[in-house]
């Protein structure tokens, strides 16, 4: 069967994540105590015994995900997926899981792209919305309509699966946003607990700053296609991969459609690599055919 590791972004962490793998794997323990000393901190400390409030914080939270997700595909025997694919941070543990990056640069990155959202959120007061229930076409409309009356910024970030499609921008673009979207026949519009707008025009400073840190970082040509956030589409090219990878961070997440291409390119088997069940749950919502199993 043609298989697919997906691996899961911002949101799956949980207190005492990674602490069995650390336990039990001495090549997993190695690679935690390196991520400790690339850090700067234990972050170990933290994913095992810490807080969810502890975890939540931005400089945490995407290298403890990313370490939990990468740790575990490079301690799968006979590890060789047919394809990959990340939502959001875990584009970087997927090229990192297949090699196109280093352990050490991969974990580097997403360190930097933490601390780069981070001041972008700190910046500007900006949200996130979940919008349940409505086409993503009616929507991205909707969206469109609010920025083109009022100039504030409000866009589709995540194309999470029909009928679930999460909104970012300004606090009072969220705000239009959600009124409109309810008299549209939303079922529900949540705000979510995030820091700032992700996948936003808001996030362009951490988008410059991070790409400096792409442009610098050695990338392989991927061993076997990754489905990209940016346009769905495969790519092997070192040289794309890095452009989409910079591109990300203003643009949507398109995994809605990175799944039915996958669908289309025969792959049959999802199998979600890091923490959570979050991936496993929205591909079965996208096609119900695909068959799923999650490795934690």
């Amino acid at each position: 069967m043609t298989t697919a590791y997906i691996f899961p972004g911002q949101g799956s962490q949980f207190s005492g994540m990674g602490r069995e793998l650390y336990a039990n794997n001495p090549e997993a323990k190695k690679l935690f105590e390196q991520a400790n000393e690339i850090l700067g901190f234990r972050i170990t400390d933290i994913m095992f015994e810490g807080s969810a409030e502890e975890l939540r914080q931005t400089n945490v939270t995407q290298p403890a995900i990313f370490l939990h997700s990468v740790i575990l595909a490079k301690t799968i025997e006979n590890f060789a997926p047919d394809a990959v694919a990340g939502h959001s941070l875990g584009e970087f543990s997927a090229l990192t899981a297949i090699g196109v990056l280093s352990f050490e640069d991969g974990l580097r990155l997403v360190a930097a792209r933490a601390n780069a959202m981070q001041k972008a959120c700190e910046a500007v007061e900006s949200t996130m919305a979940a919008v349940l229930g409505l086409p993503d076409e009616q929507v991205d409309q909707i969206c469109e309509g609010i920025k083109n009356e009022s100039a504030e910024i409000v866009v589709a970030a995540n194309y999470n699966c029909p009928g679930q499609l999460v909104i970012s921008g300004s606090m009072k673009g969220i705000a239009l946003a959600t009124d409109a979207l309810k008299q549209a026949g939303a079922k529900r519009v949540l705000p979510l607990p995030v820091g700032g707008a992700f996948h936003s025009p808001l996030m362009m400073p951490a988008r410059e700053e991070l790409g400096e840190a792409i442009e610098k970082t050695v990338f392989k040509a991927a061993p076997c296609p990754i489905y990209q956030n940016v346009d769905a589409k495969a790519h092997t090219e070192a040289e794309a991969i890095k452009a989409n990878l910079i591109a990300q961070l203003t643009s949507p997440v398109r995994w809605t459609q990175s799944v039915q291409n996958m669908a289309q390119a025969e792959i049959a088997k999802f199998v979600e690599c890091g923490p959570g069940k979050v991936l496993q749950g929205l591909v079965k919502k996208i096609d119900r055919k695909l068959e799923t199993e999650g490795l934690a």
